[in-house]
């Protein structure tokens, strides 16, 4: 690893574990506010990267720069008022919340650029930070809601699934890092997500 991707690790790292972090945390929230005190039994309402980690998730995270995931947060449908439409909630508050983060950051970045500009290369390099900040959270947005299990994006779809449908498409759980994997490494991830990632940057940049 050279010197500039040993600095660019060391800044982005703390960008990765926030998002993921603020991922995990929204849908714990979530899961809570709507009925289900489990995420908060578990101790996964909390910022804390440590609650959230996983391995392989992060890994993927750090190798592509744009995506990953956490350990999921573990929710009982039964706890909510209305299972399925509470799972679609729960589901959609961790992409909700990183598009939220996304935007925060890309607002920083254009009262810091509005205020100073690129003269210091402090600020240049602090803004450069930031950027990828914006792009690591609508990255994780957006690959969370493809329905792999166990993604955002698959409970959402098993909410709306029924009888052998659902117990077919849960059973996909078992090759879930087999085939996230597969899908990162080849040219269908970029394919299908840079082009929605790159229109939703342009879009609050």
């Amino acid at each position: 690893m050279s010197g500039n991707d040993l600095l660019y690790f060391l800044t982005t790292l703390p960008i990765l574990l926030l998002a993921l972090s603020v991922h995990e945390y929204a849908h714990a929230w979530a899961a809570v506010k709507l009925g289900d005190s489990t995420p908060k039994w578990e101790g996964r309402l909390t910022l804390n990267p440590l609650a959230h980690l996983d391995p392989v998730g992060l890994l993927a995270l750090v190798l592509t720069r744009r995506f990953g995931w956490a350990k999921p947060v573990r929710v009982n449908p039964r706890n909510l008022a209305n299972r399925k439409a509470g799972m679609v909630m729960v589901s959609l508050a961790g992409p909700g919340a990183n598009v939220v983060l996304a935007i925060l950051l890309s607002a920083i970045i254009k009262l810091i650029y509005g205020t100073y500009g690129f003269r210091r290369e402090s600020t240049a390099f602090l803004i450069m930070a930031l950027d990828q900040g914006v792009w690591i959270n609508l990255g994780l947005a957006v690959f969370n809601l493809i329905p792999i299990p166990p993604l955002d994006g698959s409970k959402i779809l098993a909410a709306v699934l029924s009888g052998d449908a659902a117990r077919v498409y849960y059973r996909l759980e078992q090759y879930s890092y087999i085939i996230l994997l597969v899908f990162i490494m080849t040219p269908l991830s970029r394919w299908i997500l840079v082009p929605i990632v790159g229109a939703l940057y342009r879009a609050i940049m």
